[in-house]
């Protein structure tokens, strides 16, 4: 009876192996087929403001608790006026310098400059403002909804959509 007993565990710890080998097999083959390269040649640039456009790197943007990966790019002095997001927002500079200032309005002796490589932070709901120096871009991480709350939208200048259009990629 116990010889039978330990057969019957063996058979058991064997079926849970091949279980386990199976799940991470399927893990590793999801994974696999996940893995993107986003190349920089292939961004989709929208002007979203004068001077400035997005372009979605990965994830939705727009999906309520997603990651999401998007980029900005700003013409020089290229001015972004104060406002707020509803969700922690994380900036690393890629190109340019990128100053940025914390208020209710845009005010150049607040700013404080970020060169290539430089992060920062920036806490849900507070108040920021920013300007490019030399074509800059900048890539944001956060999670979904990014959604861009105007503190006083009379300052927000639309995108010139002819120059817009002219802009080459870089």
């Amino acid at each position: 009876m116990k010889k039978n007993q330990g057969g019957r565990v063996c058979m058991v710890l064997a079926g849970i192996v091949a279980l386990a080998l199976a799940a991470s097999s399927q893990e590793k083959k999801e994974s696999a087929e996940a893995h993107k390269i986003v190349h920089f040649g292939d961004l989709k640039w929208t002007p979203i403001i004068k001077g400035c456009d997005l372009a979605p790197v990965a994830g939705d943007m727009n999906a309520e608790g997603a990651p999401f990966v998007l980029r900005i790019r700003c013409a020089d002095r290229a001015k972004i006026p104060a406002h707020w997001h509803p969700t922690d927002e994380n900036v690393t500079v890629l190109k340019g310098t990128f100053l940025v200032g914390m208020g209710e309005s845009f005010d150049e002796s607040k700013l404080q400059t970020m060169n290539v490589g430089n992060f920062v932070t920036v806490p849900k709901e507070m108040r920021h403002f920013a300007m490019s120096k030399g074509e800059t871009i900048v890539q944001v991480h956060a999670m979904g909804p990014f959604k861009v709350n105007w503190v006083n939208s009379s300052e927000v200048q639309a995108p010139d959509a002819q120059a817009a259009a002219a802009k080459p990629k870089s």
